[in-house]
């Protein structure tokens, strides 16, 4: 932190000498306080913390993506951590903080020697709401950070619970100091990426953030979470449309508004953790989404696949583990197709052809190897299949088809290609988070059902299928972990229920008892449909692919949506709790809690770090869960 927050004199000590204000414009790290403008630090805070392809690849992707269960990567979901990765990103969130901290200065320290301009108060109120952000980004992944890192002074570390209080503190003075009437600095745009500078926007953000913020140490701080929330969401000022989200537009090159999904070289495969959501989840058949030229392919409701468990594991919760679909769902969530292309479908407007530099993408075909040394080909054009991270031991090697990318869904090319803006925070959010505050009785502007069935309406705008969307809420059918769409729906599925499958030897169909997976780290694995888990599920679904760090808040706070345990046929050393004889229990020591605090910080702060490892309450390990997470 001493090394990367660095105080306000420090900044000034390294400015540089600038001939005009052309030259100014080009080089926003300036605060050579006759000439900067505070805006142009906020921006360039702003500008960062979209994600270079350096760091966007190790903590985007391979963190949140893989901890959220977004796509096939084991990686961290299997306990794993990389000390360079997260020495990278602790050194690039210092920055973003750092830039945000001299923005909020240097219009402080413009203003008293007489240089201050009409709109330099609400820019420091925005630089307060963008700072919260960053906080809550920082504490998410690590748990404890200094407060008042950016004063000056050693920084001392603050327990999670005084940071969250102090983010809920700073976006509540933030937007009652903000004049929503002051007019905006000149080139307004080119220093607000996201609003422009549109104040009463930043408003709603603030709140919005707020709103997550309080329900994220809900579990915890029920009092003082209710107080937060009851209090934005009735501002009435929080995210509610589409034009309100918060977004920043990529665009194509190596650079910090280059994607953060864009490098070819991660397949980000269809996960079956997601899968498992998508399947049967409201009732919408394949044949109504899906071109009449793919309607061959479309399987019965209550067919499975093909049996081949020789070659794919068994040895984990997966309801779905031990078989392969020779063809397209039944029923699948319409947002399934538009966001994962189908193998083989190279007409579709969404499949990618990425990685360019080889023939994966268009490789439909892979060999499956039997005990016997026998093999297969199989044609996976027209297929949907998702598979179980972990270790597969043996049958791994048997399997042609895992990690093929042409030979699974994948994620579209309108994810991939940097021509789409990344979402910060999205109106379907708010409309999830007040549901379930509404849930929970607080008073909130709308009822959990109404404000449910807006965050999936808003979704389904934002992924082009809102023809389905009547059809969708009153669903009753269950996806295969046991949840329907339709809110007032909360009869549970049963234990199991019946399927049939294809014997790769006969070729015959055999009826089986598929289970409903069991949701042990949620309400002890009563539940698989209540109101609660439809909330976090919906929200799960909406969120995918932009705000995978959400997911896993929710996961780590509720343990919801379901996550299926890692394949274990052979050991995963990073999860020593998980094993042969209790693959089918899930237990938060099963699933990554945090990162690691990275080298580079015990090495440079012992003190510091001896301090940041005292509050967090456990081992500095990815299995320690933080103060607002299940226990």
């Amino acid at each position: 932190m001493k090394k990367y927050i660095l105080s306000f004199f420090a900044l000034t000590v390294l400015s540089v000498s600038c001939n005009d204000f052309d030259e100014i414009n080009e080089n926003p790290f300036s605060v050579d306080t006759n000439k900067a403008e505070p805006e142009y630090l906020l921006n360039n805070s702003i500008l960062g913390a979209q994600q270079d392809p350096n760091i966007a690849e190790r903590v985007f992707v391979l963190y949140w993506k893989t901890a959220g269960r977004q796509h096939l990567t084991t990686g961290i979901a299997g306990g794993s951590y990389d000390d360079s990765w997260t020495s990278e990103y602790w050194k690039y969130i210092s920055e973003w903080l750092n830039n945000a901290n001299a923005a909020i200065q240097l219009a402080n320290e413009k203003k008293a020697l007489g240089q201050g301009k009409p709109y330099y108060d609400n820019v420091i109120q925005v630089s307060r709401i963008w700072r919260a952000y960053l906080m809550s980004e920082f504490s998410d992944n690590f748990g404890p950070q200094p407060i008042q890192a950016f004063q000056g002074t050693n920084p001392t570390f603050n327990s999670e619970k005084e940071v969250y209080y102090y983010i809920l503190d700073e976006l509540k003075d933030a937007v009652a100091k903000m004049d929503v009437n002051q007019g905006a600095p000149s080139n307004s745009n080119a220093y607000d990426m996201v609003y422009g500078f549109s104040w009463s926007k930043w408003v709603k953000y603030a709140n919005s953030m707020r709103m997550r913020i309080a329900m994220r140490i809900a579990e915890v701080d029920p009092a003082k979470a209710k107080t937060e929330f009851e209090a934005a969401a009735n501002s009435n000022m929080f995210i509610a449309t589409s034009a309100d989200n918060f977004k920043v537009a990529e665009k194509q090159g190596w650079d910090p508004l280059t994607g953060v999904m864009s490098r070819e070289w991660n397949s980000q495969i269809l996960s079956g953790t997601l899968n498992n959501m998508y399947i049967g989840m409201g009732g919408v058949n394949s044949t109504d989404q899906l071109p009449s030229s793919q309607a061959s392919a479309v399987k019965a409701a209550n067919y499975l696949g093909i049996k081949y468990d020789q070659q794919f594991t068994t040895m984990t919760n997966d309801p779905s583990a031990g078989y392969w679909l020779d063809g397209l769902p039944n029923k699948i969530d319409p947002r399934a197709y538009k966001t994962f292309y189908i193998p083989g479908d190279l007409t579709s407007p969404v499949y990618s052809l990425y990685p360019t530099y080889t023939n994966q993408a268009t490789t439909n075909h892979g060999d499956l190897t039997f005990a016997d040394n026998s093999k297969i080909t199989v044609n996976t054009v027209n297929t949907w299949n998702a598979y179980t991270i972990g270790n597969w031991g043996v049958k791994g090697q048997r399997n042609g088809l895992r990690n093929v990318v042409g030979c699974m869904p994948a994620l579209g090319k309108q994810y991939r290609e940097s021509t789409n803006s990344r979402i910060f925070f999205a109106s379907w959010e708010s409309y999830f988070l007040i549901a379930e505050a509404a849930l929970k009785g607080w008073s909130v502007p709308m009822n959990d059902e109404a404000a449910y069935n807006k965050g999936i309406q808003d979704s389904f705008t934002y992924n082009g299928v809102s023809q389905f969307y009547s059809q969708y809420i009153t669903s009753t059918d269950y996806n295969r972990d046991g949840t329907s769409a339709s809110y007032s729906h909360t009869i549970e599925p049963g234990t199991t229920h019946m399927m049939q499958y294809k014997d790769p030897t006969t070729n015959n169909l055999v009826s089986v008892a598929i289970n409903y997976p069991v949701n042990t780290i949620y309400k002890n694995g009563a539940f698989k449909n209540d109101k609660l888990t439809k909330i976090i599920t919906q929200k799960y679904l909406a969120n995918v692919p932009w705000l995978p760090l959400e997911s896993w808040n929710d996961h780590r706070r509720l343990g919801l949506p379901f996550f299926e345990n890692p394949a274990v046929e052979t050991p995963l050393v990073n999860l020593p709790n998980l094993n042969s004889g209790n693959y089918m229990i899930n237990s938060i020591k099963n699933f990554p809690q945090r990162l690691r605090y990275p080298s580079t910080f015990r090495n440079t702060d012992q003190t510091g770090y001896d301090k940041a490892v005292q509050l967090l309450g456990g081992e500095d390990a990815v299995l320690t869960p933080l103060w607002w997470a299940k226990h």
